[in-house]
This record gives C-alpha cells, sequence and structure tokens, in this order.
C-alpha cells in the first residue's frame, strides 16, 4: 500500500508548493508576455513546456524547494520576454521564428520548399481540399506562414501587383524570388 500514499505527511507540503507554484505560474505569465498561450512559436512552446516541468517537479520532489522553483519559473518568463523583444531583431527574429515559404507558385507546386518544411504533395493538398480547394492550378500562391498556416492565393485577372500584404508575405518569404514574366 506504500506505492499509493508513501507517507501522509507528504501530502500537506507538496499540497502547498502546488498551490504556491501555480499561484506564481498565474502572476508571472499574467505580468509576461500575452503571446505565450494566444499565439504559439517555438520560443511559446518551449517555455510552456518547460514550466509545466519546474510547476510539477517543485510540486512533487522533497529536494525541491518552493523558493528555487519560483526562481526558476520566473526566470524563464523573463528569458520569453526577452525572446519576444528579440523577434523585432532581423537576425535574432530569423533564429526565433520560422520564415514564410512559398508552397505554391502560380499553379506549381514547390516541392524543395514542401520538404525544407517537411511537408509532402498529400499534406498540402489534403489542407487545400479541407479549404474547399480541389486543383492548384487557378492559385496564385500558397504562402506556409511562419506559425504554419496556409495562406491561399487565387489567381487574379489583370491585376498588376499583389495585394500589399501577400507582397509582404512574399518579400519575407525564404527562397522565393519572383518569377520573370510574373507580376512584381
Amino acid at each position: 500500500m506504500s506505492w499509493i500514499v508513501n507517507h501522509w505527511d507528504h501530502l500537506g507540503p507538496v499540497a502547498g508548493k502546488a498551490v504556491l507554484m501555480y499561484a506564481t505560474a498565474v502572476v508571472g505569465l499574467r505580468l509576461g508576455e500575452r503571446r505565450t498561450l494566444a499565439q504559439w512559436t517555438i520560443i511559446d512552446f518551449v517555455t510552456a513546456v518547460a514550466i509545466g516541468a519546474i510547476v510539477g517537479r517543485t510540486a512533487i520532489a522533497d529536494t525541491q524547494s518552493y523558493a528555487v522553483g519560483a526562481a526558476a519559473l520566473l526566470t524563464l518568463i523573463a528569458l520569453h520576454r526577452l525572446a519576444s523583444l528579440l523577434r523585432f531583431h532581423p537576425v535574432a527574429g530569423k533564429l526565433f521564428d520560422h520564415r514564410v515559404r512559398v508552397l505554391v507558385d502560380h499553379g506549381e507546386l514547390r516541392r524543395r520548399q514542401l520538404r525544407i518544411c517537411g511537408l509532402t504533395d498529400n499534406d498540402l493538398y489534403a489542407q487545400l481540399r479541407q479549404r474547399g480547394i480541389f486543383d492548384v492550378a487557378p492559385l496564385r500562391y500558397v504562402l506556409y506562414e511562419a506559425k504554419g498556416g496556409l495562406t491561399v492565393v487565387p489567381e487574379r485577372d489583370n491585376q498588376a501587383s499583389e495585394p500589399p500584404l501577400v507582397q509582404a508575405g512574399l518579400d519575407s518569404a525564404d527562397g522565393y524570388q519572383h518569377r520573370i514574366g510574373a507580376a512584381p
């Protein structure tokens, strides 16, 4: 029966540390960057996993004090805030965020870009079918966004230039140069 409850007297301190760590995490995350839970990038995911590990370990480990767990937790929240700010720097931003990728260019699959993103043709086709798109030929672009979503831009007749947000995505896309003869 000791594997269920080793010592009853340990349950109080475990519950107390769990409550304190939970409260510390809520306050720290509330004061920290809002994006931690709202938008998941690599820095958000790493921070969330590390916070979960620290909160869990601090709550149940006899050798882990609340103060040590709280210091580690608050340090991670501060580092996350710093990484969020560094994303605005052009060089550091490339370290923390994936770049936009052009997966379809004027109806043609760009398989090298799919491969770089870890996607197969069928992965892309499934996403397009779920959006009610059953052929890539009438697509001007499919952009694989920094956070993993797809932007589908249909081909438009007599359009001299790209809409501003599409152009911004193309300008920031990694591994893409406008085709000769295509709109700039």
